[in-house]
């Protein structure tokens, strides 16, 4: 996992400037995505209001399909001839970056589902949001597939600026307008923090792309490492910053609960398996086991305070996107766990968890889309009691969905957290998955409140009176439905997800003349 292919590419030669040649086709998922979003930005302004209402969502979810197609072939060529690096050694093609890209677009196909009816109710319709949404997207594929620290840092900018946007997009709510700056001010700060950390590292080994580093460090000793060991920590703030680890967390409750709740979901989805996969192509890729004992103790001690912090703040909350938002963050300490193992058992567990956490986050806060009514501010759990007499079949759904988050058998996320125990006990971190067990018993009580005050509260007085129905939107509807049959899928009929993930192998490819 943590070794290196040589690989030749040729390229021309200008002005004395070494011109690398670039395989197009290697990167057609990338480009798909960034180029379907300009291009509907170009359509919609040319059209100026021309365009029927459902173009850009369907627009979106094309541009997602196309681009998970494309990765069929690319999967087959990386299985029969190995991975291989294009544009000079900047950009890696492994199985690991083609997963990873594949999550990001399930994310982007449930988020813009969730989007079409949520804007028409909030009589915010426009292209621009499906636009940010794509652009977002094509930043955090090509973190994905990094094999250059300042690749990764252009990816998380692109990534990052158009969440930020989105977060603040619902112009008639002040709390969204303020959760787009507090995540645009915080974001910065850790964009700082690993640029800086980018620096130190490129002082301590001479290069910034990931092989040369991998290789001066595996035939150098540093007997005076303290650069490199700053750069270690920068660099994990700032990522851990994009994953909602404890302590860099903080934004993420007041985020998720102020911005527009379809955003949240893609947020809680995309943007955190783009922020895992340059985690673990920096960390465990690139410096691997050889300098584990210097930067997997700081991993532990992000899974430990996120495994425990967000479970037990989580349920004292009473806004159900805050308790979701606590969630996210103990999911995020298992994803740490399976990171700390460093081994190809643990990356695989977390390319297992980020697809079926993809599925059970997005179907959750799909819900509560849906529940939010018009004005998206309906998230107090007593909203939601009452629910099963109401809707029943979306109290269903929802039940599912926390189910699945708490670990119940026959769901996604009972293996998804069963396979990262599994790989942190055979990396010999008992403690560790001893303490992720006991998270997940105290996350058990979150969701089932939520399920209690479904099932068994009466709605509250008044309620029915003081709130609309809710409706399910025909788009809504599609993405809860595909989020429930991904969640069972992956919990039922494992194989296919659990083979993908296994042969979804991070290796970084040197580029050669």
């Amino acid at each position: 996992m943590t070794g290196f292919l040589a690989q030749a590419d040729g390229g021309a030669v200008a002005d004395g400037i070494a011109i690398p040649d670039v395989a197009w086709s290697t990167i057609v998922p990338n480009l798909v995505l960034m180029v379907g979003g300009i291009l509907l930005l170009t359509v919609v302004a040319l059209l100026r209001g021309r365009t029927p209402s459902w173009l850009p969502t369907g627009w979106t979810i094309a541009t997602a399909l196309v681009a998970g197609v494309a990765l069929f072939p690319l999967w087959s060529r990386v299985q029969d001839d190995g991975p291989q690096t294009v544009i000079a050694g900047a950009v890696g093609l492994d199985g690991f970056s083609l997963f990873v890209t594949g999550v990001i677009c399930v994310s982007v196909i449930l988020g813009a589902l969730l989007l079409d009816g949520y804007l028409r109710r909030e009589e915010l319709v426009g292209a621009e949001w499906y636009v940010l949404m794509l652009l977002s997207a094509s930043g955090g594929v090509t973190m994905a597939s990094a094999n250059d620290l300042i690749v990764l840092f252009l990816g998380l900018e692109i990534l990052s600026v158009a969440a930020y946007v989105l977060a603040a997009m619902h112009s008639r709510r002040i709390s969204s307008q303020e959760a787009g700056l507090k995540y645009f001010v915080l974001g910065a700060f850790s964009s700082a923090f690993l640029l800086y950390g980018i620096a130190l590292t490129y002082g301590a080994t001479g290069s910034t792309n990931l092989v040369r580093i991998q290789e001066f460090l595996s035939q150098q000793v540093l007997t005076d490492n303290g650069l490199l060991l700053a750069g270690f920590a920068l660099m994990l703030v700032g990522l851990g910053f994009k994953v909602s680890a404890v302590p860099f967390h903080s934004w993420a409750p007041d985020v998720y609960q102020g911005s527009p709740t379809p955003v949240s979901a893609y947020m809680a989805s995309g943007v955190k398996a783009a922020g895992f996969a340059g985690l673990i192509r920096v960390f465990v890729v690139t410096f691997g086991p050889t300098y584990h004992g210097d930067w997997g103790p700081m991993i532990y001690a992000l899974a430990v305070l996120s495994l425990v912090v967000g479970a037990v703040l989580a349920i004292v909350q009473t806004n159900v996107k805050r308790m979701l938002a606590y969630s996210s963050i103990n999911h995020a300490g298992f994803i740490l766990v399976a990171v700390h193992a460093a081994s190809d058992e643990g990356t695989s567990a977390a390319l297992f968890y980020l697809l079926a956490y993809t599925f059970m986050i997005a179907g959750s806060f799909g819900v509560a889309t849906l529940v939010g009514r018009k004005g998206d501010g309906r998230h107090r759990l007593d909203d939601y009691r009452g629910l099963a007499h109401a809707r029943p079949g979306l109290a269903l759904v929802l039940a599912v969905f926390l189910l699945a988050q708490a670990g119940v058998p026959f769901t996604g996320g009972f293996l998804a957290k069963f396979y990262v125990i599994n790989a942190a006990v055979d990396g010999g971190d008992e403690v560790l998955g001893l303490i992720a067990m006991v998270s997940a018993v105290i996350t058990a009580y979150l969701y089932l409140r939520i399920v209690v005050a479904m099932y068994f509260d009466g709605a509250p007085e008044g309620a029915d009176a003081a709130a609309p129905r809710v409706r399910v939107p025909a788009p809504a509807g599609i993405a809860l439905a595909l989020a429930l049959v991904g969640v069972l899928w992956m919990g039922v009929l494992p194989g296919v997800a659990t083979g993908l993930a296994n042969d979804a192998v991070a290796q970084l490819v040197a580029f050669t003349r």
